[in-house]
């Protein structure tokens, strides 16, 4: 399986749990890859024979930028979900970080994976 990756895309959202978190966006950083077959588009030198990650991009930072959501577990699914609309995506891996969620750390972030069936 050949892979796309769409790596630090910068978004500000809403998110979070606690009262603080609510009140501003923050900003948080998301890590994709997409599995796809890429060898018509290898041959052809054609956008029509791969995923337009222009167009990808820009609707997962649309809705990264505009959810409310309270987990980042939550927010990755969606992502998740939206990137399995595209017919040649056979699985994506969406990894979100979010600087200065954790007292003694870094970052916190999560990591989930999604499959067609």
């Amino acid at each position: 399986m050949d892979r796309i990756f769409i790596n630090g895309l910068r978004v500000n959202a809403l998110i979070g749990c606690y009262p603080a978190e609510r009140e501003r966006r923050q900003g948080i950083t998301l890590d994709l890859e997409f599995g796809v077959d890429l060898a018509a588009a290898a041959a052809s030198d054609e956008l029509a024979d791969t995923v337009n990650y222009a167009e990808l991009e820009e609707r997962i930072h649309a809705l990264a930028a505009g959810s409310h959501f309270r987990l980042l577990e939550a927010l990755a699914g969606a992502v998740g979900r939206l990137a399995l609309e595209y017919d040649p995506i056979r699985f994506v891996r969406v990894r979100i970080d979010k600087p200065g969620a954790a007292k003694y750390a870094r970052s916190i972030a999560v990591e989930l994976e999604f499959h067609k069936e």
